[in-house]
């Protein structure tokens, strides 16, 4: 249950929850997306003050909340009370970035981008120009 974990995510944790969700989605995290996470940590600006060093704390929170019947929802809680606004499209941006690291894109990360743009409020023309851009980066 989310009343069980201590909401003292900081708005980098929230990132790299989604990251890790994304890549724990279809219950094959591949070695791609663990780079593709570990990449985005160590050189994008928004990580520049972030503790590397609790990504693995992060990620054993996301996948004991994918043991629970409800985790999902207690993750994109956690999303809510501890990710600010102006990050929603960064936060977008580096689940589909996870997603396409692999080159396949499975059904489950699918739906879980859905889920995302749902709960972050994506708008559609923003969400299609990121999912745009990641398919163009990660295109071989």
């Amino acid at each position: 249950m989310s009343e069980q974990l201590p909401h003292l995510l900081t708005p980098q944790d929230c990132l790299v929850a989604l990251m890790v969700a994304i890549s724990a989605s279809d219950e094959n995290i591949r070695t791609a997306e663990l780079m593709k996470i570990q990449n985005a940590v160590n050189m994008l600006p928004v990580f520049a003050e972030y503790d590397a060093d609790r990504t693995n704390a992060v990620s054993q929170t996301v996948y004991d909340l994918f043991e629970q019947e409800d985790g999902l929802d207690a993750l994109f809680g956690l999303i809510r009370d501890n990710l600010p606004e102006r990050l929603f499209e960064t936060a977008y941006a580096l689940a589909c970035d996870v997603a396409a690291a692999d080159g396949n894109l499975a059904e489950p990360e699918l739906r879980l981008l859905e889920e995302i743009r749902y709960e972050l409020n994506i708008d559609r023309l923003h969400a299609a120009a990121i999912e745009r851009g990641a398919r163009a980066r990660h295109i071989t």
